[in-house]
Order: structure tokens, then sequence, then C-alpha cells
């Protein structure tokens, strides 16, 4: 696993320049955060457009120390980056981070992933940042992936995992992007179940319900190159 940049224990400074990106959220764990972050990645090449992603927190690694979402993302750019600013915190167990930090006697600070956030925008026009899990996955006792996002003066793409009850969870995270005064930029409907009962009925629902343009259908069983191809981008990498 990478050991992460040098803790800092005073609050996170303001990003030095304006942030060229998006922070890609889900509606739950297992949704497909990490495909549709790399199928963006590849609409953004085919767009003509340098880019990049990072995961700044993973648990789950190898007997080699390699975690399969940092992988993928790292295949899927543009531009090659260091892993240690690509996945600044990894922890071994495949479980909730702010237990395996624990586990581990370690804290997840947001200073160092600002710092290598800022490091990477100096490597690509645009810098994707996966999440981990949802959108209020804890990182420890008093900080959340939402204070991620919004340290990193992001707006969201939600990834809503087509499924039986993810109209109830897509606008739950709505609100709670709402609440921390966040922007959403756009949503994406994965079809992680291709057998999802009146499926058109849901995505209309989730149309007229959340407030942000959809920004493509991603069929089941696609790889991250065809999915690109059905995939818009926000109007603006901000």
């Amino acid at each position: 696993m990478n050991e992460p940049l040098a803790p800092m224990k005073t609050p996170p400074v303001p990003l030095a320049r304006q942030p060229a990106g998006w922070f890609v959220t889900g509606t739950d764990t297992e949704v497909g955060k990490t495909f549709v972050a790399c199928a963006l990645l590849h609409a953004l090449r085919n767009a003509g457009r340098r880019a990049l992603a990072m995961k700044p927190v993973a648990a789950g690694f190898d007997e080699n120390g390699r975690n399969d979402d940092v992988e993928r993302l790292l295949a899927a750019s543009s531009q090659t980056a260091p892993r240690a600013l690509v996945n600044p915190y990894g922890f071994a167990a495949a479980i909730a981070p702010h237990i395996a930090a624990a586990e581990e006697g370690r804290s997840i600070e947001l200073a160092p992933i600002i710092a290598a956030f800022e490091q990477l925008q100096t490597m690509a026009e645009v810098v994707l940042v996966e999440g981990v899990g949802g959108f209020c996955v804890p990182l420890g006792r008093h900080c959340d992936t939402a204070d991620l996002a919004a340290a990193l003066q992001l707006p969201l793409i939600l990834v809503v995992g087509m499924r039986l009850g993810c109209i109830n969870h897509a606008l739950l995270t709505q609100q709670a992007i709402a609440a921390r005064g966040l922007t959403l930029a756009g949503w994406v409907a994965n079809r992680i179940d291709p057998a999802m009962a009146r499926f058109p009925e849901n995505l209309a629902a989730l149309q007229t319900r959340l407030a942000a343009p959809l920004l493509g259908v991603v069929e089941h069983a696609t790889t991250p190159e065809q999915a690109a191809l059905s995939l818009q981008l926000p109007d603006r990498a901000h």
C-alpha cells in the first residue's frame, strides 16, 4: 500500500488555484463509481482533454500492494502520475476506511490529499477524484467524504446504481450534497442490475427529481471505452 504523504494536523488551507475537475460519488458502494470514472476519462480523452484521476482513499490491496480501483484509474488516465499522488491513503483490508485506518494505527487527514490534488492539477487539464463508498462515508471521527469534496471545491457527478431502492438513495444523496453547499453537476444511470423491473419508469422518476442533467445511461456488461460513447460531459470541468 502507498504510505500517505506527510500528515498535517492543521486545518486544510484553501486550494492554490481554482480546480478543474469533478468529484465522482455514488448512491452506495458497488454501484460502479470506478467504472464510470474510467468511462469519463475516456470521454475526456475523446474530447481532446488531458485528464487523470485520483482515488484519495482506497481499501483492499493484494499481496503485491495493488488495489484494483487504483490500477483501473491509472490505466484509463491519459496522463501518467505517481501512484503516491493518485492514492495517498491505501489500507490492506477491504473494509470501511475509517475502520481500516484505525486498525493500522493511522489517520486520514485532508491536507495531504489536497496537496496531492494540487500537484495532479499541474499534470493535466482535468482531474477526476473518486470518492469511497457513498457520499457520507466516514474517514475518521470528525471527517467524511463529503468534507473531502467540500475541501477540494469540486462539483459532483453522482453515479446511480440502477436497482431497486435507487430512487431513495439518489434523492437522499442529492439532499446531502445540497446541505454541504456543493454543486451536483450531473448524474449517470449505471445499469448494475440488468433485470431491474420497470427500468424506464425508474429512470424517468429520477430525471424529474434530480436537479442536474442525466449525463448518460451505462448499459450492463460494457467496457469503459464503450460506455464513454454514451456519456456527455458536464458543461465545464468546474
